[in-house]
């Protein structure tokens, strides 16, 4: 048999109460072409990095946070805050990282806004 391998993350899904909201909000916000219907596609980025890398943190409320880069980290803080979201946290460096941002999506998701 052979030698098993690390598991990669091929797929993530958002769970929204207003799916038509949430896919104006993401699609905006990030220019994310996304499908219509019950289970709404978006497709792949263009220009990820090679490896993407996740970890597990342990905090009071449980969840999934996404990662998601942007060109210009202030523009996409004040365009998500106009399209119903809000800044959690204003930009900052953490150690040997590029700089972050935590906004929260119309039904409260945390999403941190990585600057490219």
């Amino acid at each position: 048999m052979a030698e098993d391998w690390s598991r990669p993350m091929v797929h993530w899904e958002l769970v929204a109460k207003d799916a038509e909201k949430m896919a104006a909000f993401y699609g905006e916000l990030f220019n994310w072409q996304i499908g219509d219907g019950r289970v709404r596609n978006i497709g792949p980025g263009i220009g990820a990095p090679e490896n993407i890398t996740g970890h597990i943190r342990e905090a009071g409320d449980p969840g999934v946070v996404l990662y998601i880069q942007v060109l210009k980290l202030a523009e996409s803080m004040e365009k998500a805050k106009k399209l119903g979201g809000k800044v959690l946290r204003e930009p900052f460096d953490p150690p040997g990282g590029p700089t972050l941002a935590w906004i929260e999506d119309p039904e409260g998701n945390r999403v941190v806004l990585v600057q490219q």
